[in-house]
């Protein structure tokens, strides 16, 4: 293991790496360790005692985080002319059809999400290949397949996000910036983590939360307490 470098020294020195806070107190210590120079993403990654291997112990949702994510999201809306002007509307960034798709097939995917309406999901569902690793792919679990374009642009703008377990069976979601104070982080973390404990599978056994770390872009993570008593009853 390499020695640590002089901020990551600072930053480990100034909380207990061994202790798990609430969430307040987390993102107040993310904050204070945080030494990039610009304004970092905030994320939480949350272990789940699931095995992901299985279809039926699968998380995945969507959550509208309270005060939103701090980014400004990138979406192109794939859909029939009848749909552009309210995709438009609600502040899509690209609206469109064939002409994006095939962009798309060219290599093009500089956008942060892709909503489409069911109609055309077999022309859309081609790009698998290439939306589907960069986590692009539109699906009806994260509302992003739909008729009400619209509703869908707004949310993800307004900081509306999807989130999946992966195959280690850890979530990784991003709850703010640095720049936020640390109420608004704790409260986004808590949106978060409500949803992922109601989204629970019923075949899931034992502890299901098994941890939670809160951490910025290139910081050491903090430990946040795992009760469940104080997750549903909403202390942070």
């Amino acid at each position: 293991m390499g020695s640590l470098t002089k901020n990551r020294k600072v930053s480990v020195s100034k909380y207990d790496g061994e202790k798990s806070y609430n969430l307040s107190e987390a993102a107040s210590i993310v904050k204070k360790i945080t030494t990039t120079k610009f304004d970092a993403s905030v994320d939480i990654a949350v272990r789940l005692g699931v095995d992901p291997k299985k279809s039926n112990q699968m998380v995945r949702g969507t959550v509208s985080l309270p005060h939103g994510t701090g980014k400004t999201v990138r979406v192109l809306v794939l859909c029939t002319p009848d749909k552009e002007a309210e995709a438009k509307a609600a502040g899509a960034d690209h609206v469109g059809l064939n002409e994006y798709i095939e962009k798309i097939k060219g290599g093009w995917t500089d956008v942060d999400v892709i909503i489409t309406t069911p109609n055309v999901m077999g022309q859309v569902g081609a790009l698998g290949r290439i939306l589907g690793p960069r986590g692009l792919m539109p699906n009806p679990k994260t509302g992003t397949v739909t008729m009400d374009v619209g509703k869908a642009v707004t949310e993800k703008k307004a900081g509306n996000i999807d989130f999946k377990v992966d195959k280690t069976g850890i979530i990784h979601a991003s709850v703010g910036r640095v720049s936020f104070d640390a109420t608004k982080l704790a409260e986004n973390a808590q949106e978060l983590i409500h949803t992922i404990v109601k989204l629970k599978p019923s075949s899931a056994k034992g502890t299901y939360i098994k941890s939670i770390s809160m951490s910025s872009t290139m910081s050491p993570g903090v430990n946040v307490e795992t009760k469940n008593s104080e997750l549903i009853a909403g202390k942070i």
